[in-house]
This record gives C-alpha cells, structure tokens and sequence, in this order.
C-alpha cells in the first residue's frame, strides 16, 4: 500500500534536512529511537532505501532524494489546502503580497498605488516566494524570471531590466564604468556568493554559502565577495557596495506569480494597466 501520512512525511523532511537523526528529533519533539522506527518502516512499505546510515549522521540515497522533493511538495499543499479554506471564510481580508526584502521600493510603491483591493505586504529572504505560495502562507509574489522558481504558477509581467555587479567599494572594479560576467566570474580574491538550489544543496564553488541579504551584504563589505542581481535589486545596498552594470549579463523579467485559483484578479488587471503602460505597452 503507498499510501503516505503526513505525520511520516514530516519525519522524514526532517531527517532528510538535518542528516543526522539526534538533532531530527530534537527538532520535531521527539525522542530519536520511535523516529528511527518511524523511517525504517517508511522504507519497509516503500520497498526502497531511503538514508545510508552510519556513527557520523545519513546521507540520502537517490531514491531519498526524490521522496524529499515531493514530500516538500506534498506538506506544502496540505498546508496551504488548510490556510486557504480558512481564509475563505474571510472574504475580506487583504490579499498577501510576498517579496524578498530589498526589491525595488519603486516598484512595489506602484503596484500598491495601483491595486484596487486592500495588499498585505509579506517580506522573505531571496528565492522563498515560492514556498509561501505553495503552502498558503502568501496569495500572489513579486518574483524574477529566469531565477526564481515558476513552476505551476500563472504570471504577468511587469518589467525587463539589465543586472548588476555589487562590489565592494574599496575594488579596482568599483571604478569600471561596465564589465562582463567572464571579468566578474573570475576576480581573485572576490568569489561570486553561492545561494542554495531549490533542493536546499549549494552549487560547487570557492565563493561563500549565503542564505540571507544580510549575510550577503556583510560579506561585499568585508571584500570578500561579489554577486551579479537585477539591476533593481540594489535597494539593500550599502555605502560600502558599488553597483557596476553587467553589459551582458541575460535580461531579468519581474513578475506577479499565483496559484491557479487564487484571489488576485483585481490587483492583476491594476498591475496590467499600470505597467503596460509605464513601459509603453498599451
């Protein structure tokens, strides 16, 4: 039988996050000899390995590694399938609008003028819009495209720019009215900032893990590395960071993204005309 409970899922998201079983438990409350059970006769019914165990911690299998992608997938939409019929008895509620913190105040200044309905402003680190709006927590995002995570949602455009180098202002490259992502991929001593992938798991590189703007910033300052962003991105920036344009680093196209379903239509159609018109479109 396949069937999963989410009680089992959550077990499992945890070990499969954590890799190691004690701070598993110790995180979701429990002791660590019933979670170990618990995953062991997850893979008994399964009929596959999930973890290669030993004294140091686990690693995932590759069949692991696929159950934790749609286990994240899976507890996201029961979440949200229980924030949602909540918030349907709500009908006046203001719509929560998600976006990394340090986006373009000009922008989300126009897209809050121009919405007809009350919008709640919802600010995260970069790249968890999609994650509020899988699991109910946020009804419409401000998201980048080719970068953020797109899949299954419905989209409208809202503006086309060119991207950045943020650089430390002490940098021979501050000075450089442009430079080319080759010049900027190879700097020595000034590494570009890794961001972790979808599945949590960091690309090869010499440049510093991040997971928050703040983490980031610190780290231009201090010289000790580079990012590339679109070019409205830079709101963050600090005195200490020059922002030099990338001459051919690929287009960014922000968006409004949703849920199939979701409640926005009017701040939809006031984004429409707003900024199809703002960029000459209509």
């Amino acid at each position: 039988m396949d069937d999963l409970e989410t009680r089992e899922l959550r077990y499992f998201v945890a070990v499969a996050e954590e890799l190691h079983f004690g701070r598993a438990a110790e995180r979701l409350g429990i002791a660590q000899p019933p979670l170990s059970r618990a995953i062991l006769q997850l893979e008994r019914r399964l009929g596959v390995k999930l973890l290669d165990r030993d004294r140091r911690g686990a690693a995932l299998t590759g069949a692991g590694e696929v159950l934790l992608r749609e286990a994240r997938t899976a507890l996201d939409a029961v979440a949200a399938a229980a924030r949602r019929t909540r918030q349907a008895a709500d009908p006046g509620r203001p719509l929560v609008l998600v976006t990394k913190a340090g986006a373009s105040h000009e922008l989300l200044r126009d897209l809050l003028d121009a919405a007809e309905t009350p919008v709640e402003v919802l600010l995260c680190e970069v790249g968890e819009q999609a994650h509020r709006l899988r699991d109910g927590q946020a009804d419409v995002a401000v998201m980048h495209r080719p970068y953020d995570d797109l899949a299954g949602f419905e989209t409208q455009d809202l503006h086309v720019e060119g991207q950045v180098a943020i650089v430390p202002a002490t940098h021979p490259l501050a000075a450089r009215e442009s430079v080319t992502l080759a010049e900027v991929s190879d700097v020595p001593g000034l590494p570009i900032a890794r961001w972790p992938r979808l599945d949590g798991t960091y690309p090869d590189g010499p440049g510093p893990e991040v997971r928050t703007q703040s983490q980031l910033a610190q780290l231009v300052a201090l010289g000790l590395t580079l990012l590339v962003i679109p070019a409205s991105s830079r709101a963050w920036q600090w005195p200490e960071h020059v922002a030099v344009p990338v001459v051919d680093a690929p287009d960014v196209t922000t968006v409004l993204a949703w849920p199939p379903g979701s409640p926005v239509g009017p701040l939809v159609r006031a984004a429409r005309r707003r900024f199809l018109v703002a960029d000459g479109s209509a």
